[in-house]
C-alpha cells in the first residue's frame, strides 16, 4: 500500500476524476445557446464551469483531475475501423467552447490530463485502478454507461448533473448484471453510439440472460451450439469474432502509458483573481457572485463590490425580451417556424385549464431572436387601477392602450397570429405538462400540434425516482432555481393574480419557464434513444396527451336514472343476501367487521381453515 493512502485522521484519501470530455456534450445539449458580450457561444462553458464551481464547493477530497479527449482517432480505430466512425463533427458553437472550457479548469487551479491515442475513459480507468491498488478511495464524475464496468468497492461514480451515486443497483438495473460482468454484455448487445457491432438479434437483456446462464463470454460462445433458439444460436455462432472485436473495442485500457501520476493531482485552491477574472470575461454574473462569497467566506480579498452569498439564486435572466407589437411578434413566429422548434408556455388565471382565461404566451428558441432566446407576449393584463375589478380578456378591446393597461398586442390580433405556428404541423412545440397548454389554447380555437412534453419524458426515463414538476427537474438538471409563482403574484391578502402583475416581473417569470423547458427538452429527448424508451414515449405517452385533452373537453354523458336504478338494485341484493348470511350463521352481527365474520365462520360454524395466519388473510382480503 502507498504512503500516501491514508489521510491525517487515518482514513483512506480520496481521488476524484472528473470526465470533462462526456460533461461538455451533456452540458452543451442541457443548456440553451448563450453568449458572452463578445458574441462567443458559452452555454457548454456556463454548464462546465457551473458543474465544476459545486463540485469544489461540495467535495471533500485529496486529488482531483479533469480527464478530456484528445482526437477521434485511438487504438481502437485501428481494431475497428468503423468505431465511431459514423459520429457528426461537434456543432460549430460548441467547438469554439472547447478551449474555454480547458480554461475553466485552470481558471480553478485544477490538474488535466490527456493523451494521444487514448479515450478519456481509458485514463480515468487507468488511475482509478492504480490509485484504487494504493488503498484510496475513488469517485469518478461521470454518467457514461461504459465507465459502469469500473465500479467496486473502492471505485464509484457520480452522476455530475444529479449529484447523485450511480449504485450496484443502478448498474444493475441498466445491465442486468454486476459491474465486472457489463464488459459482456456490452460485447453482445453492441453499441449504435459508438458504433461497436455485437451480436445481431442480441440487446441488453438477452445478454444479460444468457451471461447468468453460462458465466462469461467465452464459455457462452464455446456453448453457443447448446442454444435451443435457431436464430439466436446461428447468430452467436456467426458472429462470435464480431463479439470478441466488441469485447476489445469496450473494455477499458487499465495500463495507459500515463505520464502524470495521480498524486500530482493534489486539491489546491484557486488564486482568486485569476478566477474571478475569467468569470467576469464570460459574463457568468450568477456564478461569479457564488464564488467571490466563497472567497469573502474564506478570508479572501476579493473586489469590494462582492455580492454577499444571498445574493446569488442562481439565475441569470439576460436574453429575456417583452413583445409588445406585432412586428415583434412577427419576427418570433417567423423564426419560430423557421427553426422548426419551439418552446411554449402559458400564463393564466386559474389551474383549471377548461376554464382559464389567457394572459400570456412565452416563447424560446435555440437561435436567439435579437438577442433574445426567451419572450414574453403579454395578452391580458390590466392597468394598476384596474386591479379590483379584472378585466377578462374575452372583452378586451382592440385598444392595447385601453383603461391605462400596460402596452400589449390586442388579444384577437395576437391569437390570429400566433394560430399558424401553433398549428403548423413542420414546427414542434415543446411544453412542460402540454396537455395544460394544448386545453387552454384550445379554448381560443387552436389545436396546439406537434408537441413534446418534458414532463412526460422526465416520467418514461427516470419514473418514480424524483419529482416531475418543472422546479424539480430544472434544479436536478439545469441546476438553477426558478422564480417561484408567488414571488411575483404574493401571498394570503396580499396575493395579486398573474393579470395583475407588472410586465418586468411577469417577463422574468414567464421567459424563464419557457427557457428552461426548452433546455430539459435539449437534455431529456436524446435519453430515449440511448435508453430505448422513445417506443414507450412516442407509441404510448405521447399520442395520449390528445387522447386525455379531448376526453377531458368532451366530458361523458351520465343516466342519472340507470345510476339511481342500480344503487336501488344493489341496496336490495346486499339485504337479501344479509337476510341469508344471518339465517345461516343463527344470528345476526356485522357482517362488514372481519373480526365477527371470523368468529361466526371458524368458532361458531367450526370451518376449516382458521388458525391465526389463514385467519389474518382472510381478514386482508375483507
Amino acid at each position: 500500500m502507498a504512503a500516501t493512502s491514508k489521510s491525517d485522521d487515518g482514513e483512506p484519501k480520496h481521488l476524484f476524476l472528473i470526465d470533462g470530455s462526456g460533461y461538455i456534450f451533456r452540458a452543451y445539449h442541457a443548456l440553451p445557446p448563450m453568449t458572452r458580450p463578445d458574441g462567443t457561444p458559452v452555454n457548454a462553458v456556463y454548464g462546465f464551469t457551473s458543474m465544476l464551481t459545486k463540485l469544489v464547493e461540495d467535495s471533500e477530497c485529496d486529488y482531483l483531475a479533469v480527464i478530456f479527449d484528445t482526437a477521434r482517432k485511438t487504438f481502437r480505430s485501428d481494431i475497428y475501423p468503423e468505431y465511431k466512425a459514423h459520429r457528426p463533427p461537434p456543432p460549430e458553437d460548441l467547438i469554439p467552447q472547447f478551449a474555454l472550457i480547458r480554461e475553466s479548469v485552470e481558471a480553478y487551479g485544477l490538474p488535466q490530463a490527456e493523451m494521444e491515442g487514448y479515450e478519456a475513459d481509458d485514463l480515468i480507468a487507468t488511475y482509478a485502478r492504480k490509485a484504487a491498488a494504493d488503498g484510496l478511495r475513488v469517485t469518478i464524475v461521470s454518467s457514461d454507461k461504459d465507465l459502469m464496468q469500473l465500479i467496486d468497492d473502492n471505485i464509484s461514480m457520480q452522476d455530475p448533473m444529479k449529484g447523485t451515486q450511480i449504485s450496484y443497483e443502478e448498474v444493475e438495473k441498466k445491465f442486468g448484471v454486476r459491474p465486472d460482468k457489463v464488459i459482456d454484455i456490452q460485447s453482445l448487445a453492441g453499441d449504435s453510439a459508438d458504433n461497436v457491432p455485437g451480436v445481431p438479434g442480441i440487446g441488453v437483456k438477452t445478454a444479460a440472460q444468457l451471461i447468468e446462464e453460462y458465466g462469461d463470454l467465452d464459455t457462452l460462445l464455446e456453448r453457443a451450439g447448446e442454444i435451443k433458439q435457431n436464430k439466436r444460436r446461428e447468430n452467436l455462432i456467426e458472429f462470435a469474432d464480431q463479439a470478441r472485436i466488441s469485447r476489445d473495442l469496450v473494455t477499458l485500457a487499465v495500463d495507459a502509458p500515463v505520464t502524470q501520476t495521480y498524486e500530482s493531482f493534489e486539491v489546491q485552491d484557486p488564486e482568486p483573481d485569476r478566477l474571478i477574472a475569467f468569470l467576469e470575461q464570460q459574463g457568468f454574473k450568477s456564478i461569479l457572485a457564488k464564488v467571490k462569497a466563497g472567497f469573502v467566506k474564506a478570508g479572501h480579498d476579493v473586489p469590494e463590490d462582492a455580492p454577499t452569498p444571498a445574493a446569488d439564486d442562481g439565475r441569470d435572466k439576460a436574453g429575456y425580451a417583452l413583445v409588445q407589437d406585432e412586428a415583434a411578434l412577427e419576427a418570433w413566429i417567423a423564426s419560430a417556424m423557421e427553426q422548426g422548434t419551439v418552446a411554449v408556455d402559458t400564463e393564466t388565471n386559474s389551474l383549471d385549464s377548461l376554464n382559464a382565461e389567457l394572459v400570456g404566451v412565452s416563447l424560446s428558441m435555440a437561435i436567439p431572436v435579437a438577442g433574445a432566446r426567451a419572450c414574453y407576449i403579454p395578452l391580458g393584463h390590466v392597468a394598476p387601477k384596474a386591479r379590483d375589478r379584472l378585466i377578462s380578456v374575452a372583452v378586451m378591446t382592440e385598444d392595447p392602450g385601453a383603461d391605462g393597461a400596460p402596452k400589449q398586442i390586442a388579444f384577437e390580433k395576437a391569437i390570429k397570429m400566433l394560430k399558424p405556428m401553433l398549428e403548423d404541423r413542420g414546427t414542434l412545440k415543446v411544453a412542460h405538462n402540454a396537455k395544460y397548454d394544448s386545453e387552454v389554447f384550445a379554448r381560443y380555437g387552436i389545436d396546439m400540434t406537434p408537441v413534446d412534453d418534458t414532463m412526460l419524458l422526465s416520467y418514461v426515463l427516470d419514473g418514480g425516482s424524483h419529482g416531475h414538476g418543472l422546479d424539480d427537474l430544472t434544479r436536478l438538471h439545469l441546476d438553477r432555481t426558478n422564480i417561484k409563482y408567488s414571488e411575483v403574484t404574493g401571498t394570503g391578502k396580499k396575493k395579486i393574480s398573474f393579470a395583475e402583475v407588472e410586465l418586468e416581473a411577469a417577463l422574468d417569470y414567464a421567459a424563464e419557464d419557457a427557457d428552461v423547458t426548452l433546455g430539459l427538452h435539449r437534455l431529456l429527448k436524446p435519453r430515449l434513444v440511448f435508453e430505448k424508451m422513445a417506443t414507450v414515449y412516442e407509441r404510448i405517452e405521447r399520442p395520449l396527451i390528445g387522447v386525455l385533452e379531448e376526453m377531458e373537453s368532451a366530458g361523458i354523458k351520465v343516466d342519472v336514472n340507470v345510476l339511481r336504478s342500480l344503487s336501488d338494485d344493489f341496496e336490495k341484493r346486499i339485504a337479501t343476501l344479509g337476510d341469508a348470511i344471518h339465517a345461516l350463521a343463527g344470528h345476526e352481527f356485522n357482517i362488514g367487521s372481519p373480526k365477527q365474520l371470523g368468529e361466526v365462520l371458524f368458532d361458531e360454524m367450526g370451518l376449516p381453515g382458521g388458525k391465526k395466519g389463514q385467519d389474518r388473510r382472510l381478514r386482508n382480503r375483507c
